[in-house]
């Protein structure tokens, strides 16, 4: 006798029920962790970063329990920006499926910003996460080590200095010069890239980057990361680089590195460069696109460079095993450009302020005039070229200081459009220039006719042309705009 529909979809459900309390669940981990189809487990953990500040983030280990002893750890540490752990999932699942557990967690954003940056504070976020890893089950102590990508090359060695818990640590894209030198060769890249020649990429890596550096507005420019390196005398360190690096120097930050870590006498150096890679190691054709890999905020990640991954996880298992490879250096590729120093001088600070207050000074002692009720010019058209010279004077100033300068906060971007290989706002700068040079021709010539005619006819209207003083001060503010602007750039093609 055939049973209800009904009643065999009750037996059923009953039977599948039972089937699953009495088999034990894949996700059923005393401590919480997860695994996934890919063979990794996963956790999501929190623990306190510099300051105190509660960090999120995710341990990966392989499912397959460690055939002997315990595994090695790693903390990825990185680069510049709010920094998800997203951005770094491909590296994470890497180690972590070559047997070193790993941890990559949120950059923090509290006291982290363009006007606010602590390397001292990112590093301590880090050593909370090494401690972490290394507090863990299944975790050598002994070995767990730092990766930092780009702005982690400078913190992942910072803390390494700070604390010998730190067994090794690796760098991708790690730059050898302060954050200053190195985001100005940077951006002098990505403005070639958008086509831009001649003397505003003069401006941004000569004046425009001296100004900065001599007034110090973004903090930690001016960090200089060789004396940290001098201080690893015992820790391995791995340091790579894409062979189509834009971004950092990787000639130059290469040798730089090697050669602290020499003086430092550490013995276990091992420099390499990566073939078809970008600043972050992975695939690119010319070290601005990515190919491949992830989609991340509608951006490619670009898939790991090959031997990237297999360099640095046999490179961890040797220095896990009791065995650092010992120093060596792979032939490095060709740079394109040289970086440039951006030490800051008295005068990149200081001459701006002067010209800026002298063309400034003829609108206020106008001002002042009026106030005062001081008798008006006699000769209007001379009041007019004065005002004309200061006021094109003040904004020529202006316009020239603030188009170099932009990009540093708000990116290579800002110089556009572009047109005769100028942004627009470099090409007005250098007309109005070459107009303040042309008005004070024309100001000097009619300053000594008002001279000579009042010198020779001293009975004449006693009304002044205008105030003595104003005219004095904004001639020599404009004479004095002549080689600063040819230094600057805005006076030369």
């Amino acid at each position: 006798m055939l049973l209800p529909k009904r009643l065999i979809c009750a037996l059923a459900a009953m039977v599948f029920t039972a089937v699953a309390v009495l088999l034990p669940s894949p996700a059923a981990h005393a401590d919480g962790r997860s695994p996934n189809s890919d063979g990794l487990m996963r956790e999501e953990v929190s623990f306190r970063g510099g300051g105190g500040l509660t960090l999120h983030g995710t341990v990966l280990s392989p499912v397959t329990p460690q055939a002997t002893g315990a595994r090695p750890g790693i903390v990825l540490v990185g680069g510049s920006g709010p920094g998800p752990r997203e951005e770094y999932r491909q590296e994470a699942e890497s180690f972590a499926l070559a047997g070193i557990t790993t941890l990559v967690y949120d950059k923090r954003t509290v006291r982290y910003s363009t006007m606010d940056r602590d390397f001292g504070l990112l590093a301590e976020d880090a050593l909370a996460g090494v401690r972490l890893l290394r507090g863990r089950g299944g975790v050598d102590p002994r070995h767990v080590g730092l990766w930092g990508f780009s702005e982690g090359g400078w913190v992942a060695p910072l803390a390494a200095a700070r604390s010998s818990d730190v067994a090794f640590v690796i760098t991708i894209g790690g730059p050898g010069y302060s954050p200053l030198r190195t985001q100005t060769w940077n951006l002098t890249n990505r403005l070639q890239r958008r086509g831009i020649t001649g003397s505003y990429l003069h401006a941004v890596k000569g004046p425009a980057a001296q100004l900065i550096d001599s007034t110090a507005p973004f903090p930690e420019g001016d960090y200089d990361p060789l004396p940290v390196w001098k201080r690893l005398h015992r820790t391995p360190v791995l340091a790579l680089w894409g062979d189509h690096d834009t971004q950092v120097p990787p000639l130059e930050s290469a040798r730089i590195i090697e050669r602290a870590l020499a003086d430092a006498g550490n013995g276990h150096v091992v420099i390499r460069f990566l073939g078809e890679a970008a600043h972050n190691g992975h695939r690119t054709s010319d070290g601005f696109d990515r190919i491949g890999g992830p989609l991340y905020q509608g951006k490619r990640l670009g898939a790991l460079a090959p031997g990237y991954m297999d360099t640095m996880t046999s490179w961890v298992h040797a220095v896990a095993s009791g065995h650092p490879p010992p120093s060596s250096t792979a032939p490095a590729p060709a740079q394109a450009a040289a970086s440039t120093p951006t030490s800051g001088t008295w005068y990149a600070w200081l001459a701006p302020v002067l010209l800026l207050l002298g063309f400034a000074s003829y609108p206020v002692s106008g001002a002042l005039r009026r106030i005062t009720g001081r008798p008006r010019p006699r000769t209007r058209w001379c009041v007019a070229l004065w005002r004309w010279l200061a006021g094109l004077g003040l904004v020529a100033t202006t316009v020239a200081l603030l188009c170099p300068i932009v990009v540093f906060t708000a990116g290579d971007g800002a110089a556009t459009p572009v047109v005769a290989g100028r942004p627009v706002g470099w090409l007005v700068a250098q007309v109005l220039s070459i107009a303040v040079v042309a008005l004070t021709g024309v100001a000097a010539v009619t300053a000594v006719t008002a001279w000579r005619r009042r010198f020779e006819h001293p009975s004449a209207d006693a009304r002044p042309v205008q105030s003595t003083a104003a005219r004095a001060t904004v001639m020599v503010t404009a004479v004095l705009f002549v080689p600063w602007a040819l230094w600057w750039g805005t006076l030369r093609p």
